[in-house]
């Protein structure tokens, strides 16, 4: 099997392009670096924009992943925000025309999405049938991102949009970052505390991914997320205990608006609650390796 990954070098890239080699399956990155082939992984450039000698990799491609777009771990200021969007939208354009055009025989096209497209709640999950979506910047990019992938004329070509929610995983990502914190005694409740967190290990994504793709029967929004979702309070809780550390010390609401400015982040991240339902997942029978938020933190930790 084929698998074009696009904007692979990041960190759910990287892990992929892992899990494909792995696998013994031939994988392509499309990045803005140079073209190369490293470890058995043939990187092609691109610019994201626009169409060029990159596309003749999809003659013969199964499946195509694209992770393309700025981080959102940045300030949302006009011009973070315009690049955020635009990044997200060229190239989910550019890749439909790249799939059109080539007349690629792909089987599946799977297009990062994220769970921010939903609102915030605390008294209920939210599954792939739910109305109840956003109204801040996050869903705006959200809905903007699936709106165009699928509206790309890409006729028999199935399409999975994974509405991820905070991935966890031991290289990189959030993990490390609030593993940091737990080690120094500050992993304490965050904000108000009852804000939902929702969570995937990066195991279960990397085979929800392939469970999608062996899948026929799975199209359109995929809830990327595990069955439990604590509140932070809980999450942080269960954190300490991974890491053999007694105390948290809590960090105010506006304690975190203050380091996310320092920082350079956004303290909605962490303030807005997500309760993210993996419904259509569990429908169909996947199974989770980590579906409780205990022992995902103890594999972790490790």
């Amino acid at each position: 099997m084929k698998v074009i990954i696009a904007g692979g070098t990041g960190f759910l890239g990287h892990e992929l392009s892992q899990f494909f080699t792995q696998r013994n399956d031939e994988v392509v990155v499309l990045t803005r670096g140079a073209s190369r082939t490293e470890h058995g992984l043939s990187f092609v450039h691109w610019d994201a924009t626009t169409l060029g000698d990159w596309k003749v990799e999809f003659s013969d491609a199964d499946v195509l992943i694209n992770l393309s777009g700025k981080s959102v771990d940045c300030r949302f200021t006009e011009k973070n925000k315009k690049e955020i969007l635009r990044s997200r939208i060229d190239a989910t354009k550019v890749l439909g025309k790249a799939v059109k055009d080539t007349r690629s025989p792909l089987r599946i096209w799977i297009n990062a999405s994220a769970a921010t497209i939903y609102d915030y709640s605390e008294d209920k999950a939210r599954d792939e049938d739910s109305t109840e979506l956003g109204h801040d910047f996050a869903k705006e990019v959200a809905q903007a991102w699936e709106d165009t992938f699928y509206e790309a004329d890409t006729p028999n070509v199935r399409k999975v949009a994974l509405r991820i929610s905070v991935v966890l995983g031991k290289r990189d990502g959030a993990y490390p970052v609030i593993k940091r914190l737990g080690k120094f005694g500050l992993a304490g409740t965050m904000g108000p505390g009852t804000q939902r967190f929702a969570w995937v290990h990066i195991q279960d994504l990397l085979r929800m991914i392939e469970f999608a793709i062996v899948n026929d029967s799975i199209t359109g929004p995929l809830n990327c997320a595990a069955p439990e979702t604590p509140t932070n309070k809980t999450f942080l809780k269960a954190l300490r205990v991974s890491l053999g550390v007694p105390i948290g010390i809590p960090q105010p609401t506006f304690l975190l608006k203050i380091g996310g400015f320092i920082i350079g982040t956004e303290s909605d991240l962490i303030l807005k609650s997500r309760w993210v339902s993996p419904k259509k997942l569990l429908e169909n029978g996947f199974e989770f390796t980590f579906s409780d938020l205990q022992s995902a933190l103890n594999d972790l930790a490790q």
